[in-house]
């Protein structure tokens, strides 16, 4: 990767690295779907400004709408209520193992879907060495605190239609401005999930808490307007296997951010685990890095 990629990457993985702790904060208050609904609706908001801003022209076809539309559901909709469901009964610790199985199941698809995207060596010790920094990074959570079945499958559910969201968007939006790829999806999920909000958690009541609605308004205009913009620039530019890697960062911020500010043990898992998944990012890259 070049070094745009890296900053967008990893600024991605700082973003999407919080999320899992404000899904905790909001689901106090808020329902699954009807967090879901603020988060989608918070990211057309801020799509909506960036668009009127640059002024950058709307699709005026079906054929562009259709693409949009679908990955609004599948990679926005779908996967954030399963998670936000998920984390009713599992914490956001396990939570952020599980999603970090992302990239494995990209790599899978891609490798049939995709000419450009195949597994090699450097890219699957990769996405195993990377997969086990995450494991030992959490490994107390694994033990401490492992919720339901049902919570478990359903972030790896989400999981999934991430990792076919990536290969999708890959194949069907290349000729679609990189600002629309990811602002787009937003108007399909948000008609969607506030439908939803209204029909299967009626009543629907406003937050009353301050910090739920910071955690709603992080979640829509930086872990799903900007983030979004991020992700699909990346999916086109270095491919949805080493894109989706980005899962990787989640824990590791998590846990940095807790030794830094939180005085939180610096232990061995937490050393180990970084060195992993830095390495990780590194095997993974090897071969680009040879090939350019």
């Amino acid at each position: 990767m070049k070094t745009k990629h890296w900053a967008v990457f990893l600024t991605l993985g700082a973003i999407w690295g919080s999320s899992f702790l404000w899904i905790e904060i909001a689901l106090r208050e808020v329902g699954p779907i009807t967090l879901v609904a603020f988060r989608a609706f918070f990211g057309l908001l801020f799509g909506a400004a960036v668009i009127i801003i640059q002024r950058i022209p709307l699709p005026r076809t079906l054929k562009e709408w259709i693409p949009l539309s679908v990955l609004g559901l599948t990679n926005i909709a779908i996967p954030f209520f399963l998670i936000s469901w998920g984390q009713k009964s599992i914490d956001s610790g396990v939570a952020s193992i599980l999603d970090a199985t992302v990239p494995l199941f990209t790599i899978l698809v891609a490798h049939f879907m995709l000419h450009d995207d195949k597994m090699t060596v450097p890219k699957v010790l990769g996405l195993l060495i990377g997969f086990a920094g995450v494991v030992v990074l959490m490994s107390k959570d694994i033990g401490s605190s492992t919720g339901s079945l049902l919570g478990q499958l359903a972030v790896i559910l989400a999981c999934v239609f991430y990792a076919g969201s990536s290969i999708f968007a890959r194949i069907f939006t290349e000729d679609i401005p990189a600002t629309l790829r990811g602002l787009g999806p937003l108007v399909s999920a948000s008609v969607v999930m506030v439908t939803s909000a209204f029909i299967f958690e009626a009543p629907v009541n406003l937050p009353t808490l301050p910090i739920t609605w910071v955690a709603l308004l992080w979640m829509g205009i930086l872990g799903s307007g900007m983030a979004f913009i991020m992700l699909f620039y990346l999916i086109h530019e270095i491919g949805p296997t080493r894109a989706t890697m980005v899962t990787y960062l989640f824990p590791l911020g998590g846990v940095t951010l807790g030794v830094i500010f939180l005085h939180e043990a610096l232990t061995w898992e937490v050393i180990t685990g970084a060195v992993l998944i830095i390495l990780s990012l590194v095997v993974a890259n090897w071969q680009t890095k040879q090939i350019q």
